[in-house]
């Protein structure tokens, strides 16, 4: 099998998660990274024995031939970036969110879509045994009637988190609460849920020297008719305490959390099935809440590139969590409802 070959920009501190997963997937290689702070990436390369380092993405692009491109930069910057790829015939890979606008977003479809190329969002997190088992339990119809979902991100991230990087907690580079920390979650409320009809939101900053949120709640109203709750929040003290999705039905109740939807905490159904057998099976025990997906997601997207496989999560897939975290800013800006699809 032909390696492919990949370059990795922004080496702080999702990276070593790419780095890793890279590594033990066969036919692939990382074989250049880029960052602006030449120490870091050096560091990177050396831990992770990578060949070449850039402090210059555009000249990494120049110098290097690569078949995909690992976007680990500030949020802000992945539309920009992935453009530039784009346009040398490189796909690319981003991590979450994709963009912090509608605008910017479309902008690296319609590239990716203009040159051919793929364009993978990551959402480790669907790969989860207990979030795969709860998205079966819900395509088999075991809830019944499902009238709520709620997520929860119950997270800590103390002052000197953000004094870390001057993007952070940034309008322009990251977003608040709801676009850093939340994404995923965005994200599989409505994979689990199915499409928005509406939301509404309020956000608060009431314990950090930032210009985003660092906490906010919403309420979902999707198409089905189905109400969703979204809880969340950097606040908690001493540390990280929850990250859960629960999914509320007729026939059944489900709460998958630990610090990163990674436990079955309950799971209580009407009818008997053997997939109940699974749950303690599909319980992880992650150091961190990214969690242990980001091996099974790029394994896919490897496979996507050697033509045996199809993306899990796309670009337009990427771009639904966006849409619902935009419409809750704007929300809670106006204190009014906001209908999905948003205005561009």
């Amino acid at each position: 099998m032909e390696t492919k070959k990949l370059g990795l920009v922004g080496c702080g501190r999702i990276s070593s998660k790419h780095f890793s997963a890279i590594a033990q997937i066969e036919g692939a290689e990382i074989i250049s990274c880029c960052d602006i702070i030449e120490q870091r990436a050096q560091d990177a390369a050396r831990e992770h024995g990578i060949k070449s380092v850039y402090t210059s993405y555009d000249k990494m692009l120049i110098d290097e031939k690569f078949d995909a491109i690992l976007i680990c930069t500030p949020s802000g910057m992945h539309p920009e970036m992935g453009i530039k790829a784009a346009e040398k015939g490189i796909h690319v890979i981003t991590e979450k969110p994709m963009g912090i606008s509608l605008a910017a977003a479309d902008e690296l479809v319609k590239a990716c879509d203009a040159n051919q190329v793929q364009l993978f969002v990551v959402k480790q997190n669907r790969l989860n045994p207990a979030i795969q088992l709860l998205r079966k339990a819900i395509n088999k119809g075991r809830f019944g009637k499902i009238f709520s979902l709620n997520a929860t991100v119950r997270w800590s991230r103390p002052q000197h988190y953000y004094d870390q990087a001057k993007w952070r907690g940034t309008w322009e580079f990251d977003g608040g609460a709801f676009m850093n920390q939340a994404s995923h979650y965005m994200d599989l409320i409505q994979w689990l849920g199915g499409p928005v009809d509406s939301v509404m939101a309020m956000t608060a900053t009431l314990d950090h020297n930032i210009e985003t949120e660092d906490m906010g709640t919403g309420i979902i109203r999707f198409r089905n008719g189905m109400l969703g709750t979204v809880e969340v929040t950097m606040n908690i003290f001493p540390r990280n305490l929850e990250g859960s999705i629960t999914v509320m039905g007729k026939k059944g109740t489900v709460k998958i959390g630990g610090i990163a939807v990674n436990k079955v905490e309950h799971w209580e159904f009407k009818d008997y099935e053997d997939d109940d057998k699974l749950i303690q099976q599909c319980d992880t025990n992650p150091t961190s809440v990214y969690g242990f997906g980001h091996q099974g997601y790029l394994k896919n997207v490897i496979d996507v590139l050697h033509g045996i496989g199809e993306p899990e999560t796309d670009g337009r897939e990427g771009r639904k969590s966006l849409e619902i975290i935009l419409a809750m800013y704007e929300s809670a800006k106006n204190g009014k409802r906001v209908p999905l699809p948003l205005k561009i």
